[in-house]
């Protein structure tokens, strides 16, 4: 796989010259239980010295998974939805919590409840919803309920958008979700990466917000896996700062 870095590489050194802070965060959806996948996912966090925030599906969790990242410091657990189960409407993009219903604040209680039981004070109450899609009204009562954090896509529009709930959200996503599931092009990952740079720049979107990067540690292609590791190396080497939620929430 060959990669053209020149346009992230030219942006940095901008951030460089100008002494633009970088915090850099990776969050890796879907974990349920101990993988090889997991494992290889652990070697790479100690690679790059930096946490990875592992989001688990509380109603999936097997045993196996706890004492896993109970070992590894490195491995943050956070929460995922409830279910992992779409309740969109027919002809609605897929979401656990992305469209009214009655049962969705009971759902996001028993997982913290879960996940509290299973990782103790390693958990970092940060609720990510399934497919990044969660509706306003959820917000307050998260944070009614235990939770300090929400995560989703995209930049952020507010740090806090209900008092007690911080948001940092993640920006690169290199699996090609929609055709074969594989790599996206790795110039088009360039490409996005550098625009969302040049706009924090320019302050355009929050430049204060840290850039995340999303993985799916089971269902990574050698492609996705090998491109995951060099972003993040690439952009620790070129000025970014490993950045662990767990002092920002």
């Amino acid at each position: 796989m060959i990669v053209d870095w020149s346009p992230l590489k030219t942006e940095m050194v901008i951030w460089r010259r100008h002494n633009l802070p970088l915090p850099l965060w990776w969050r890796d959806d879907d974990a349920v239980a101990a993988t090889p996948a997991l494992d290889r996912l652990a070697q790479l966090a100690t690679q790059a010295a930096m946490p990875i925030h592992v989001a688990v599906i509380p109603d999936l969790l097997t045993p196996s998974l706890p004492p896993l990242l109970g070992a590894n410091p490195m491995l943050v657990p956070v929460v995922h939805g409830f279910r992992h189960i779409s309740h969109a409407p027919e002809g609605g993009k897929n979401a656990e919590f992305g469209h009214p219903r009655p049962a969705a604040s009971e759902e996001t209680e028993q997982a913290l409840q879960k996940m509290q039981q299973s990782f103790g004070a390693d958990l970092l109450p940060l609720f990510v919803p399934p497919w990044n899609r969660i509706t306003a009204d959820l917000l307050p009562i998260l944070a009614a309920q235990g939770y300090r954090g929400v995560s989703t896509y995209g930049p952020r529009t507010s740090t806090q958008p209900v008092p007690g709930l911080t948001r940092i959200n993640t920006h690169i996503d290199p699996i090609y979700w929609r055709g074969h599931r594989g790599l996206v092009a790795p110039d088009e990952l360039i490409a996005g990466l550098t625009a969302n740079l040049q706009a924090r720049r320019a302050g355009d979107t929050d430049p204060s917000e840290p850039l995340g990067l999303l993985t799916h540690h089971l269902v990574h292609t050698e492609d996705v896996w090998s491109f995951s590791r060099d972003i993040i190396l690439f952009l620790l080497e070129n000025g970014a700062v490993p950045a662990d939620l767990r002092t920002m929430i």
